[in-house]
């Protein structure tokens, strides 16, 4: 199936480039483009694509508030945000990821890993770039400690899920898990969907942020 994207930048040189490297690929088709926030609303509403690669720092509507109107507009189907960012660690991406963005890139990462990023957030298997955003929740939760959710939220997991979640948080996708857990990956790919289900999230990336949040995994 091919992959459908939109680009929202305030740089025109971002979106153009971006966009050709996109539409070379065989799988991934670019719908359209937007220089702000409120414009990047407007046509993720029209164009109803699968992935939306949503620039942090735009004039006007930035973002943080685009990212957030689209994933609270309940599109059927919903598409998935990729936060872009010149830097490593940026607030207003974590920010993101609490609302249900599927996870960021830096915008000078190398060719292929843009294109492989469009790829994970669609499938919606993956965290994307797993150590730096470990790293970036790491970073704002360490320096806002009083800033917790309620362990209790937990308390619905298995103690292998709790496990499965940890291991989410540390970064390892689902195969690295099962190897380190000596079991097939069908059965983490359960365990996740079970850990998603029973704390209400979306995706791995919000998972990540209640294994910190909650304490399971301590910043360090």
């Amino acid at each position: 199936m091919t992959i459908t994207v939109l680009i929202a930048d305030d740089q025109a040189m971002v979106r153009q480039g971006f966009g050709a490297l996109l539409a070379a690929q065989p799988d991934i088709s670019v719908v359209g483009d937007a220089a702000d926030g409120a414009e990047a609303i407007r046509e993720v509403t029209r164009l109803r694509p699968d992935v939306v690669l949503m620039d942090v720092r735009m004039p006007g509507t930035n973002g943080l508030d685009a990212a957030r109107a689209i994933l609270a507009a309940h599109l059927d189907p919903a598409p998935r945000v990729l936060m872009l960012t010149t830097f490593d660690i940026d607030e207003y991406v974590y920010a993101a990821l609490e609302i249900g963005a599927s996870g960021f890139l830096l915008k000078d990462a190398p060719a292929d890993e843009l294109v492989r990023a469009v790829r994970v957030v669609a499938a919606g298997d993956a965290l994307l770039a797993p150590t730096v955003t470990r790293r970036l929740i790491a970073d704002v939760v360490s320096r806002h400690p009083g800033h917790r959710l309620d362990t209790r939220r937990l308390d619905a997991l298995t103690p292998r899920e709790r496990e499965v979640l940890e291991a989410i948080a540390r970064g390892l996708s689902n195969s690295e898990i099962a190897a380190e857990m000596f079991v097939a990956e069908q059965t983490v790919k359960t365990h996740v969907g079970k850990v998603l289900a029973k704390l209400g999230l979306r995706d791995r990336a919000q998972a990540v942020v209640v294994a910190y949040e909650t304490g399971l995994v301590v910043p360090g």
